[in-house]
Formats: C-alpha cells, sequence, structure tokens
C-alpha cells in the first residue's frame, strides 16, 4: 500500500494523538461532552446495549481491533478471544490502554492503517467508530484490507455514529450529515479538521458485501450503529 499523503489524514492522526488524554470524556459523557441525566442516560443504554451483543458472539481464539483507541472496547474483546491484535496510529492511546486494559492476551502494534497490512487471519475483525473516518477514497482499499485478516467464515464486528447533535460536545459546530470533513476543537481551543462519512445504515450492507462479507445491520433509537456478519467462503 502506498502511505498516507492526504494532509487531512495526518491532521486526524496529529488530532487523535493530542486528543488522547481527553478521548474518554466523549465516551464517557464529561465535560464538554456533558448533556445532562436525560441524554447521557439515553447514550449508557445504547451503548450497552451494543456492548451486549458484541459479548453475545461465540468464544474465538484470535481478534484484531483496529483503531483500538484507548481500550474500551479491547476490555471487552479479551472476554471474547484469547488473543486479541490491537493496531493504533496513536502511541498515546496504546498506553492508555495497555493500563486500562493490563492483560498479556493483548498485542500492540502501532501502525497508520492505511499503511498496515496483517501478517495473519483473524477469527473476528473488529473496530469502532472508524470507517466514518475513513475518506470515500480509501474506503475499498481499507475494507479489502479487512478482507484479507479475516478467515474464511470469520466473524467482522463493526460499530459507528448516527448524525445526533447529542453526541459530540457542546462547543462543536452543528453536523452536517451530507458532508465528509467536520472541524473538532480540544479542550486547550485548538483545532482540527478531521474526516467524518455518515453512512446510511441501509447502504452498509451492500457496501461490506461487496468485499465479501454478510452481514446484518442494526441501529440503537438515535446514537449507534453496528454491523455484524461473516466472510463468504
Amino acid at each position: 500500500m502506498d502511505s498516507v499523503s492526504d494532509p487531512t489524514v495526518e491532521d486526524q492522526i496529529a488530532y487523535y494523538r493530542a486528543r488522547a488524554p481527553e478521548y474518554d470524556d466523549w465516551f464517557y459523557r464529561r465535560g464538554r461532552y456533558d448533556r445532562g441525566e436525560h441524554w447521557n442516560g439515553l447514550w449508557f443504554e445504547e451503548a450497552e446495549a451494543v456492548a451486549r451483543q458484541l459479548g453475545a458472539i461465540p468464544k474465538c481464539e484470535s481478534i484484531l481491533e483496529l483503531a483500538s483507541g484507548t481500550g474500551i472496547w479491547t476490555k471487552r474483546l479479551i472476554s471474547i478471544g484469547r488473543q486479541v491484535t490491537a493496531v493504533d496510529a496513536s502511541p498515546e492511546v496504546i498506553e492508555i490502554n495497555r493500563e486500562r486494559v493490563g492483560s498479556e492476551a493483548v498485542q500492540y502494534v502501532q501502525a497508520d492503517l492505511f499503511d498496515w497490512e496483517p501478517n495473519q487471519e483473524f477469527d473476528l475483525v473488529f473496530f469502532s467508530f472508524w470507517l466514518s473516518h475513513v475518506p470515500p477514497e480509501r474506503l475499498d482499499q481499507f475494507l479489502e484490507t479487512v478482507r484479507g485478516a479475516t478467515k474464511s467464515g470469520g466473524r467482522i464486528f463493526v460499530i459507528d455514529s448516527l448524525p445526533d447533535e447529542q453526541s459530540s460536545a457542546v462547543d462543536h459546530p452543528p453536523k452536517q450529515p451530507d458532508q465528509i470533513y467536520e472541524t473538532r476543537k480540544l479542550d486547550n481551543g485548538r483545532n482540527y479538521r478531521v474526516v467524518k462519512v455518515y453512512y446510511p445504515p441501509e447502504a452498509l450492507a451492500g457496501i461490506f458485501a461487496r468485499h465479501g462479507f454478510d452481514v446484518e445491520v442494526h441501529t440503537t433509537d438515535r446514537f449507534f450503529w453496528y454491523v455484524s456478519g461473516e466472510k463468504r467462503s
């Protein structure tokens, strides 16, 4: 694969490196992401509903987690797979992940996902809140990487965001689902431009089918979609 030269993607990597210490504030609804008891309660209820579906996957030998972040989902994956390979471009989030999960079952790989190729096939490939950050012109390349990393008959599980104003920081600009870029602000006020593609849930089965996966697509009431399925033999 060619190395990434897209300045927007490079800025996105820089953003997630800089955001590492405050990333969990988004998921746990703290600080600028605190939307009050009602909305926070719905968020956690829906996130846990998705987590239960992930937890229902049969136990397996090997899992690949792409864009593994701070370990929120890695911690759940180690209850499913005997070995988890967690790949992320940010050494900062890898360190947070390692401290949070604290398991020898996890092997960490620091790599740019647009310039990385798997050296084995896995029983389950998982990624959360990452597909929406893949530039559309790189989507096919990325999903071919996913296909190559998944065993024949192996599973995938993917989670991402629905466009909802209550999911972002209170000081972020309104979401524009028809745009592929968003401006993101850190606690220190610095702004970054990131890719954010809100794929219509009804389009996802076809997208994954083109890359050899038969999937079911589900949505929660407001905040998330998730895909679960298998690689065709």
